[in-house]
């Protein structure tokens, strides 16, 4: 039988994860960005270089309820919340395919310290200042011709393997 959300016997956690969101658009994919957050249970998302709107009905079609159980925020620029979370002491990580980038599953996260983790617009990526700003970026390993995948799927990857390094707070 199938369980219900109520009676999954999972145990609810929150971890030291803030999504920034560097100029993603497209209504599904912050709506699937929401559930994803929700059911990691990262600790907020922040929206940068583009308005998001929450009443739009394709993003709450995808997001579910999971809008409301998100912590969101606009943040204006991307360049200036990666300076914000890295004063707070977070590991400032870029998920990107880059010259410099290191594979997920290989990656060690820092267990003692948050993680932000930049995730870039549909079509261009994270703005190369901001890739120049992370302290490491990293990708996916992928095994067929494409070399990228959607933003929403690709976060989710990473979360899963994000929250399996880090101490749920408190």
């Amino acid at each position: 039988m199938q369980l219900d959300h109520q009676h999954t016997g999972f145990e609810q956690k929150k971890f030291p994860i803030v999504l920034l969101l560097d100029g993603i658009q497209a209504p599904a994919n912050i709506g699937s960005l929401f559930r994803i957050a929700e059911a990691f249970g990262v600790e907020k998302m922040v929206a940068c270089e583009t308005l998001i709107n929450l009443e739009s009905p394709r993003l709450r079609k995808t997001a579910r309820a999971t809008f409301s159980r998100v912590p969101f925020e606009d943040g204006g620029d991307t360049l200036d919340q990666c300076l914000h979370y890295q004063n707070q002491g977070y590991q400032l990580i870029a998920l990107e395919i880059t010259g410099q980038s290191r594979s997920l599953s290989k990656f060690k996260f820092s267990p003692l310290k948050g993680v932000a983790l930049v995730i870039g617009h549909e079509r261009s990526g994270i703005q190369q200042e901001v890739l120049q700003r992370c302290d490491a970026h990293v990708h996916i390993d992928m095994f067929g011709l494409n070399s990228s995948m959607n933003v929403a799927q690709a976060t989710g990857i990473a979360l899963y393997e994000i929250t399996k390094s880090l101490a749920p707070v408190k």
